[in-house]
C-alpha cells in the first residue's frame, strides 16, 4: 500500500472524509516531513485538520497555540469525538482549575494526549515552560497567527513572545495559519517566529463576483443609501458603521423610511443581538446596520450588498467585511462612502497611542485612501495589496472598469520618480517622495535633509500631488518599485525598475479621483435583474409559498432563477423549465402560480416577450442524469453508480444536487441509512429544516465537528427532495 492510501485512509478513518481540499494534503505531508509550513487559507478552507491529522499520526505531543479559549474547547470536544481516546486532545487556560491541570499533565507524560492547547498567555508561565521541555513534542501549530503582526487587524503583543518560549522548551517544526494576511503581515509571522524558509500555502483572494465601488461621501449620504436600497428592494446587504452611535442612528433612519432594518453592535445586550442575527437570516429583516461586530459568526450566502458608512481602517478589514456579501456566487455589490475628512477624524483618533502604533495605524489608513482614491482596476489593487497579481487590465466589475477614465502616457514620469527614489537613497516613504517631485518648501523634514538643494527637488511641480500618487500606485502594481515591509513602507526599486530608468517602455496611468469634489452618479445597481417590478412580484409570491409550505424560501427557486424569470418572462410550465435551476418536478409543484404571475404582469403591461427561449440542456448530460435516477429507482449503491459512470464520488453528488434543485425526486435513504448514523441524519436534517440557507460552508462551520462534509451533502440532498420536490 502507497503512502497516499495510508494518509487517505487515516483522514477517512479520523475524519470520515473521502479526499483532502486543496492544499491539505500538501500541506499535511510537508508538516509530516517535519518542514516548516505557512499556510494562508480562507475561513472554511480546513485550516485545523492540516495540523489535526499530523498530531494524531506523529509521534509526541503537537502544541497548539490559540488566542479564543472558547475556540479551544469546541476544537478538543470535536478531537475526542473522533477518537477512542477521550484524552487525545486536551486545553490548558486560565479556565481549569488544579485538579485539572495535574490530569492534562498526567495524560501528556503518559502519552494519551496527541494535542495540547494552550493560549500564549498560557505558555509565558515557567511552570508550563519546565513542564513541557520534558515532553515529546512533535510540532506547533500557531492558530490564527495574524495576531503576530502589528501590521495585523488583530495584533496581540502576547503573541511576538512565541518564539523565545519555544526556544526555551525545545525546538520542533512549526506550522503557522491564518485566514487574512497581506504580504507585510506573512513577512512579519515568519520572521517573527523564525520560519523564513517554510514552505508556503496560499489560496486566491480574489472574489470575482464582487463588484467594488467608492462613492463620494456628502452630506446626503443618509438620502443616497435610503434610495440605493429603495432601488434593491427584497435584497440582504450589510452597512457598516465605525461607531455605536452612528449604527443606531442610521438604523432609525432607515425604519423610518419603511426599510426592515436593524442595529447591531457589541455595546447590545447578547439575546437582542441574537434576535437580530435571526431576524435577518429568516429574511424578517432585510438590511443589518453594524459596527464589525457583526459577520463574524455567520454565513448568509445571499447578502446582496455591504455598504461602508465610514472608510474602514485597514484594506484587510474592508476585504474581509466585504467578503461578506455574495458568498453563494451570486451578485454582490460593495459600495464605500469616502471623504478626506474621515481620513483625518480616524488620524486624530491614534492621537495619544505609542509612536510605533501611530506610524502603522496611519500606513493602513494610507493605503485604504489610496484604494479609494485610484482610478486603477479596484479588484487588481485589492489583490496586489494582498500580494496576488490579477493579469487583467479590466476586471468588468468595478466602477473604475466600467466607467474607466482616460489613459496618460506617464513613461517620462515615471522616470523622474524613479530617479527621485535613488536620490534620496530608498530611504523615504512614497508622501516624501511625492513631497520633493512637487517642490514642496514647506516641509520641515524635507528641509532637514537637505532635499530641497538636490537638482530633481520640483521636477514634477507642474502636476498635483494626486496625479503623482497615482504614477507610484500603477509603478508598484507594475513591479517597477516595492515597499520595505521592514521599514515601514520606505520606497525601493526593483529590479524592473532600475532597468526602466535605463531603457524606458510604454507606461500609462490614469489620473485619482478627488472625491471631495466628485458630484455623486445615479446608480441602480441591477445589471442581472431586467423587470424590477416584477422582481418584486416573485420575491412576494416566493415569500408567501415559503410560510405556506414552511420551507426556506431557496428551497422554491433560488435567486439565479428568480432573475432569469425577469429576463425570459416564461408564461408556460415548458418555458419554466428553460429557467437555470428548474426541472420538471419543481415546474409542477410550484410553477403555475409564477406563470400566472408572468403572464398577468406581460398583459397589464404590455411587455413583448422575448420569442427565442431555448431548452438549455446539454443531450449527453441529460442521458447521463436520466441514467442515474433509474439507477438510483433500482437502489444501487452510490459509490457504484460513480464507479460505473467514471466519476468522482464528489462529481456523482454534484449531478445529485443538480437533479434535485431542479426538482426532480431522489430517494436515496437506502443509501444514507447504511452509511450514516441516524443522530447524524437527524441533526443534518433539522439544521437545514430550521436553517436560511443551504449554504454547505455554513452547515460545516455550525454542525458538530465528527460530521463530514459528505454526510451533509448528502442528507442535504435528501432534504431539498423531501421538503422541495
Amino acid at each position: 500500500m502507497n503512502n497516499q492510501q495510508t494518509l487517505l485512509e487515516n483522514l477517512k478513518y479520523y475524519f470520515g472524509f473521502d479526499t483532502f481540499k486543496g492544499d491539505q494534503e500538501a500541506i499535511i505531508r510537508n508538516l509530516l516531513d517535519k518542514k516548516d509550513t505557512f499556510v494562508l487559507m480562507p475561513t472554511g478552507g480546513g485550516k485545523s485538520l492540516c495540523y489535526q491529522l499530523p498530531a494524531l499520526l506523529m509521534e509526541g505531543t503537537a502544541i497548539v497555540i490559540s488566542p479564543l479559549i472558547a475556540l479551544m474547547k469546541n476544537q478538543v470536544d470535536a478531537i475526542k469525538h473522533i477518537s477512542d481516546n477521550d484524552n487525545v486532545a486536551h486545553f490548558i487556560n486560565s479556565s481549569l482549575n488544579k485538579a485539572s491541570i495535574t490530569q492534562v499533565k498526567e495524560d501528556i507524560i503518559a502519552g494519551r494526549t496527541k494535542l495540547l492547547y494552550v493560549a500564549p498567555e498560557s505558555l509565558t508561565k515557567t511552570e508550563y515552560v519546565d513542564f513541557l521541555r520534558g515532553i515529546k513534542i512533535s510540532f506547533y501549530a500557531i492558530d490564527e497567527a495574524h495576531c503576530i503582526s502589528e501590521w495585523g487587524h488583530d495584533f496581540r503583543p502576547e503573541y511576538r513572545n512565541i518564539r523565545p518560549i519555544i526556544n526555551k522548551i525545545g525546538v520542533a517544526p512549526i506550522i503557522a495559519l491564518t485566514a487574512t494576511a497581506t504580504d507585510k503581515v506573512r513577512i512579519d509571522i515568519k520572521k517573527n517566529l523564525g520560519i523564513i524558509d517554510a514552505a508556503e500555502f496560499k489560496s486566491s483572494f480574489n472574489r470575482p463576483n464582487l463588484y467594488y465601488e467608492v462613492r463620494p461621501k456628502t452630506k446626503d449620504v443618509d438620502k443616497d443609501i435610503i434610495k440605493y436600497i429603495k432601488t434593491n428592494p427584497n435584497k440582504s446587504g450589510i452597512i457598516y458603521c465605525l461607531s455605536r452611535k452612528k449604527v443606531e442612528e442610521l438604523a432609525e433612519v432607515l425604519k423610518t423610511n419603511d426599510i426592515k432594518a436593524s442595529a447591531y453592535h457589541a455595546g447590545m445586550e447578547s439575546d437582542v443581538r441574537s434576535a437580530t442575527q435571526d431576524d435577518f437570516l429568516m429574511e424578517r429583516i432585510d438590511v443589518i446596520v453594524a459596527t464589525i461586530a457583526f459577520g463574524m459568526g455567520i454565513d448568509k450566502p445571499d447578502v446582496r450588498f455591504v455598504i461602508h458608512y465610514d472608510i474602514p481602517k485597514s484594506l484587510e478589514g474592508y476585504y474581509q467585511e466585504t467578503g461578506r456579501a455574495g458568498r453563494d456566487g451570486g451578485e454582490g455589490r460593495c459600495i464605500a462612502f469616502y471623504s478626506h475628512k474621515d481620513l483625518k477624524k480616524l488620524e486624530k483618533f491614534m492621537e495619544g497611542k505609542p509612536v510605533a502604533e501611530q506610524d502603522i495605524g496611519r500606513q493602513l489608513l494610507q493605503e485604504t485612501a489610496n484604494y479609494c482614491e485610484s482610478s486603477v482596476c479596484r479588484r487588481k489593487l485589492l489583490l496586489h495589496y494582498f500580494g496576488e497579481d490579477y493579469p487583467e487590465e479590466n476586471c468588468g466589475n468595478c466602477d473604475n472598469c466600467r466607467h474607466p477614465q482616460t489613459r496618460i502616457d506617464a513613461k517620462a514620469d515615471l522616470v523622474l520618480a524613479l530617479q527621485v527614489i535613488l536620490a534620496v537613497k530608498e530611504n523615504f516613504k512614497r508622501d516624501y517622495i511625492i513631497s520633493i517631485l512637487c517642490g514642496r518648501t514647506d516641509e520641515e523634514l524635507i528641509l532637514a535633509h537637505k532635499h530641497d538643494k538636490l537638482d530633481l527637488f520640483g521636477c514634477g511641480a507642474g502636476k498635483s500631488a494626486d496625479y503623482w500618487s497615482a504614477v507610484l500606485n500603477q509603478a508598484m502594481i507594475d513591479h517597477y518599485i516595492s515597499k520595505d515591509v521592514d521599514n515601514y513602507g520606505l520606497l525601493k526599486l526593483t529590479k524592473t525598475g532600475k532597468k526602466f530608468i535605463k531603457k524606458p517602455v510604454e507606461f500609462q496611468i490614469v489620473e485619482n479621483r478627488n472625491y471631495d469634489e466628485l458630484a455623486l452618479e445615479d446608480e441602480n445597481g441591477h445589471a442581472s435583474v431586467l423587470d424590477e417590478t416584477l422582481h418584486k412580484l416573485l420575491l412576494d409570491l416566493r415569500k408567501k409559498l415559503s410560510k405556506k409550505y414552511n420551507v426556506p424560501p431557496y428551497i422554491i427557486f433560488q435567486d439565479p432563477s428568480i432573475d432569469a424569470m425577469t429576463t425570459y418572462y416564461p408564461i408556460t410550465l415548458e418555458e419554466l423549465q428553460t429557467i437555470q435551476g428548474v426541472g420538471a418536478g419543481k415546474a409542477r409543484r410550484y410553477g403555475q402560480e409564477f406563470i400566472d404571475l408572468i403572464r398577468r404582469h406581460c398583459e397589464e403591461n404590455d411587455i413583448e416577450r422575448p420569442v427565442d427561449i431555448r431548452v438549455r440542456t446539454v443531450a449527453k448530460n441529460s442521458l447521463q442524469k436520466i441514467s442515474i435516477i433509474q439507477s438510483i429507482d433500482r437502489q444501487v449503491a452510490l459509490d457504484d453508480i460513480a464507479l460505473a459512470k467514471g466519476l468522482d464520488f464528489d462529481e456523482l453528488l454534484d449531478e445529485l444536487e443538480s437533479i434535485v434543485y431542479s426538482g426532480t425526486k431522489l430517494n436515496i435513504d437506502y443509501f444514507i441509512e447504511e452509511e450514516i448514523d441516524d443522530d447524524k441524519v437527524d441533526e443534518i436534517y433539522e439544521y437545514f429544516r430550521e436553517s436560511d440557507t443551504d449554504d454547505l460552508e455554513a452547515a460545516f462551520r455550525n454542525l458538530d465537528d465528527d460530521i463530514s462534509e459528505e454526510e451533509i451533502r448528502l442528507v442535504r440532498i435528501k432534504f431539498i427532495s423531501d421538503l422541495g420536490n
